[in-house]
């Protein structure tokens, strides 16, 4: 009988002791799981000849002042500063630098600055009629009138700060009535930013 009492309360005993708090606090490290988050967050630092580099193999091949020879138009409406890819009669890639400075941020907006979607539209155009007033039956220097402007789609903003990468390719050219058609895109940062199923464009007589 006494063998079964202490028997008994030996249970017990070791039972209550599997409900106990240990006296030693069981620690959990998140040092881990701290540093990953950190490495993502700090990202590898570049400098500036390292992003300029990131440009170097794109060549100019009209600059600032070829492309005043061949467009009539001047400031603040000369909106393509350079050609870096040109095929004659074909196609041509163009850069417009987007600056705080132009005149249209002041209006449009004061407190958030858009270039304006029909300017970037005129910027394609302006584009396209660099490849057209070089073709047979145009001249550097003469003017083309807008004659139409087919499937326009705006994708995102392009806000001062931007670079705005073109691309026109010219579908039909009538020497005889000085009639173009064009489409052209363009480009922010890789995404499109705007695009034109077609653009027609009249030789002015």
């Amino acid at each position: 009988m006494v063998k079964l009492s202490l028997l008994i309360a030996a249970s017990v005993c070791a039972a209550s002791t599997a409900f106990t708090v240990p006296s030693t606090p069981v620690v959990r490290s998140t040092t881990r799981l701290f540093e990953s988050e950190e490495a993502e967050d700090v990202a590898e630092y570049v400098g500036a000849a390292g992003i300029s580099g990131l440009t170097s193999e794109v060549k100019t091949v009209f600059s600032s002042e070829d492309i005043a020879k061949i467009l009539p138009h001047r400031y603040p409406f000369l909106l393509v500063d350079k050609v870096v890819e040109y095929e004659a009669g074909k196609r041509a890639v163009g850069i417009k630098s987007v600056t705080l400075n132009e005149p249209h941020f002041t209006g449009h907006f004061p407190d958030r600055p858009i270039m304006p979607g029909v300017l970037q539209v005129e910027a394609l155009a302006q584009l396209a009629g660099i490849v057209c007033l070089q073709m047979e039956g145009a001249e550097p220097g003469a003017v083309f009138f807008f004659a139409g402007a087919d499937g326009v789609k705006w994708k995102k903003p392009v806000i001062p700060g931007d670079t705005l990468v073109m691309e026109v390719e010219i579908n039909k050219w009538n020497k005889k009535f000085g009639i173009a058609k064009a489409t052209g895109r363009a480009y922010v940062d890789g995404q499109m930013a705007v695009e034109l199923k077609e653009m027609t464009f009249a030789l002015a007589r």
